[in-house]
């Protein structure tokens, strides 16, 4: 059992030095309002004068206190380097590491001046601790943590909130479950203001960890008596109640001994409280405090075993995450190239190991923009939009010049099914342009590992960027002048002739000549649309949207509407479609509208117009395919292939030089510093893990 307290001390040592709380380490906490007589509790304890004295706060920091029993044979924790080897009682401190101290008035400047040095000279507090430990021969082995005494009113220069401080201080350590709450309390006080015992109930109500030691006995009022106090009927804290006789200031300044006066105190208990006299007083309260912090760290040692693996599991994985020591410069980088190279690849084929739930990306975007948004819009360009009847019959006779023509003539139907067609340029060129956004990107998101990395080297972040950047730039004018030539390949031939579209074309002469026929009925326009094999079911159907059913008809609604002479109202059709209009035959249709805006059509120009309606339907909806077809493939061809073929080769001739090395894996502070942090905790916590490792064949 003896061995458990050391056990602690080690492992307070190895946490003190990283400056980490993480592990709540049991120890005892010596609560008190200033004047209490914290600090004659402790020097009894040690049998030493060794704590800082005077008016206001003297205490600023939270000063542990480690007490080590060690016989004169002990030579584990003497040694002959040190000279410690024949001495009584001794004393280090960590900040000092291997300074030995034997005279306690230098404990006591080094106190003041580490006090200064951290907290400052303005009588203000600080949370970080000094660690003191103290070697005798007449100590029984023992953790106490001083802290700063309660007060309320700032004194000369202290902060206004000094009181908030102190008690938020108190807080985080008296907090701790695995601590013991040492309430210092005086006799002459009324115990239900005591200050002590108030924050110690906040965070112990039932007072299942909480020790109070009741000062000054023996200046309570005469014909008073602390017996019920000690008796427990007052007090309510389940771990006891321990009376003590401090040295008065009288005594202080008479130097006179410890020893003398814990001489003094047993008289005056055996006079005053004869029937307590063997369960009170300083030397029954060392022997109750390291029983009771002995069994206390048996109690949560399993507990402190598992949360140290746990958190040497944490560590390490963090560690990890940093990244390795950087060794051959060179072949780093080579290797953070290709690896990126291969996550960015791997993103857009859809064979990364991360795959991302939340929504769609890379090579899935790519193929939703091809097939959902681009197929969408091409199906949402009417043939007919913009077209209106006079706009029709003007072609006509723009094109037959001064004779009348018996037949349909083709260069007006070639003159407007190019107007048609040049709607697809803009929507195709769209398309490329959201597929470039998307590769664009997939550089911030193309890889757990590869971000990690990226973070950690953010210069070479952003030449990575730069790289794939300016590759895709310069893919981007290939891939439109493609797109755009896909457009003009289908308006520098209109094939007349096409398998899709002669069958169709052939039915003009007798549907012209049929005096009969309405094109206009519902079921010839019906019948005539699907002698086109492969335009679809209904050929108006892709023009279809909420807006114009809800205007109420359809297919049969933009007829009519057409032969009203109105156009359609196509601008809010999707993002990508096209108003583009040929200026020329704009501004002859214009002039036409002017010149005789309100006469009606003939029975005949009625079926001219229908028919080159028909006609232009038929064959946009062949390009239309063919455009919806080809543009992805061009795309893929032109950006995406060669980007994802290309892209190693671009980043290699472009980084992977020498003399750029040192400067394109310069790591971020933020990150060194991590890891750096990250490590020491991670040593500390190995450390920690041996130290518990020692104890584990010790009986308990």
């Amino acid at each position: 059992m003896e061995a458990l307290i050391p056990v602690i001390n080690k492992l307070q040592d190895v946490f003190n030095t990283v400056g980490a709380d993480a592990i709540q380490l049991p120890q005892i906490i010596v609560v008190g309002t200033q004047s209490s007589g914290k600090s004659s509790v402790l020097e009894s304890l040690v049998g030493r004068s060794f704590l800082p004295r005077g008016t206001g706060i003297v205490t600023r920091t939270p000063l542990v206190l480690q007490l080590n029993y060690c016989p004169k044979d002990d030579r584990e924790k003497r040694s002959a380097e040190e000279g410690t080897l024949h001495l009584d009682e001794w004393a280090q401190f960590l900040h000092t590491r291997n300074k030995i101290f034997t005279d306690f008035d230098e404990v006591r400047n080094e106190i003041e001046a580490e006090t200064g040095r951290t907290a400052g000279h303005n009588k203000g507090i600080c949370s970080e601790p000094i660690v003191l430990k103290i070697y005798s021969v007449s100590v029984l082995n023992l953790t106490l943590v001083d802290l700063p005494g309660l007060t309320k009113v700032p004194v000369g220069d202290q902060p206004e909130d000094i009181e908030n401080q102190i008690r938020r201080l108190v807080h985080h350590y008296i907090s701790n479950p695995n601590s013991i709450i040492l309430a210092v309390v005086t006799a002459n006080t009324d115990m239900a203001t005591s200050e002590s015992l108030k924050i110690a109930k906040d965070v112990d109500p039932e007072g299942r960890r909480t020790l109070a030691v009741v000062t000054k006995l023996d200046l309570m009022d005469a014909g008073t008596d602390a017996l019920d106090i000690l008796c427990g009927r007052v007090i309510p804290v389940k771990l006891g109640i321990i009376g003590i006789v401090n040295r008065s200031q009288q005594d202080i300044l008479d130097n006179k001994s410890i020893s003398n006066a814990l001489k003094d105190e047993g008289r005056f208990l055996q006079k005053k409280y004869p029937t307590l006299a063997n369960r009170n007083g300083t030397s029954f309260l060392a022997k109750t405090l390291n029983r009771l912090l002995m069994h206390h760290i048996r109690d949560c040692l399993p507990d402190l075993k598992t949360r140290v693996n746990v958190m040497m599991s944490q560590f390490q994985s963090l560690l990890n995450s940093y990244g390795e020591e950087i060794g051959d410069k060179s072949q780093m980088l080579l290797q953070i190239i290709t690896k990126f190279a291969s996550a960015y690849c791997q993103t857009i084929e859809g064979t990364s190991r991360n795959i991302e739930t939340t929504e769609l990306s890379g090579g899935a975007r790519i193929c939703y923009i091809f097939h959902e948004t681009f197929g969408r819009t091409l199906d949402s360009i009417h043939p007919l939009a913009g077209l209106r009847k006079r706009d029709i019959l003007t072609a006509i006779r723009n094109a037959t010049g001064p004779r009348p023509a018996l037949f349909v003539p083709e260069v007006s139907f070639e003159l407007l099914v190019k107007r048609q067609i040049r709607r697809l340029e803009e929507p195709s060129l769209r398309c490329v342009e959201l597929v470039h956004e998307e590769m664009q990107s997939i550089i911030q998101h193309c890889g757990t590992e590869t971000q990690q990395e990226m973070q950690r080297f953010p210069k070479l972040h952003e030449r990575i960027i730069d790289v794939v950047t300016q590759l895709l730039r310069r893919r981007l004018p290939a891939t439109n002048k493609m797109v755009e030539n896909l457009v003009a390949i289908e308006l520098a031939y209109i094939n007349t002739k096409h398998p899709d579209f002669h069958k169709e074309a052939s039915l003009v002469p007798s549907l012209l000549n049929n005096q009969n026929f309405d094109p206009y009925s519902k079921q010839n326009r019906r019948n005539f649309s699907r002698r086109a094999p492969n335009s679809p079911s209904n050929p108006d159907e892709p023009y279809r949207s909420s807006s114009t059913s809800r205007q109420g008809g359809g297919d049969d609604y933009q007829e009519e509407h057409h032969l009203q002479g109105d156009s359609p109202n196509l601008e809010n059709e999707s993002p990508l479609s096209s108003n583009h209009l040929e200026n020329n035959i704009e501004g002859a249709i214009n002039s036409s509208e002017h010149r005789n805006p309100s006469r009606s059509l003939s029975e005949k120009e009625q079926r001219e117009c229908a028919v080159i309606e028909q006609l232009i339907k038929s064959y946009f909806y062949i390009v239309r395919k063919s455009i919806q077809d080809s543009v992805p493939k061009a795309v893929m061809h032109f950006l995406v292939n060669h980007v994802k073929d290309n892209l190693q080769s671009e980043l290699v001739t472009h980084l992977y030089k020498s003399d750029q090395a040192d400067e394109l894996l310069n790591e971020s502070e933020h990150v060194a510093q991590r890891r750096a942090e990250a490590c020491d905790m991670l040593k500390a916590l190995q450390n920690a893990n041996h130290i518990i490792s020692d104890i584990r064949e010790t009986p308990i």
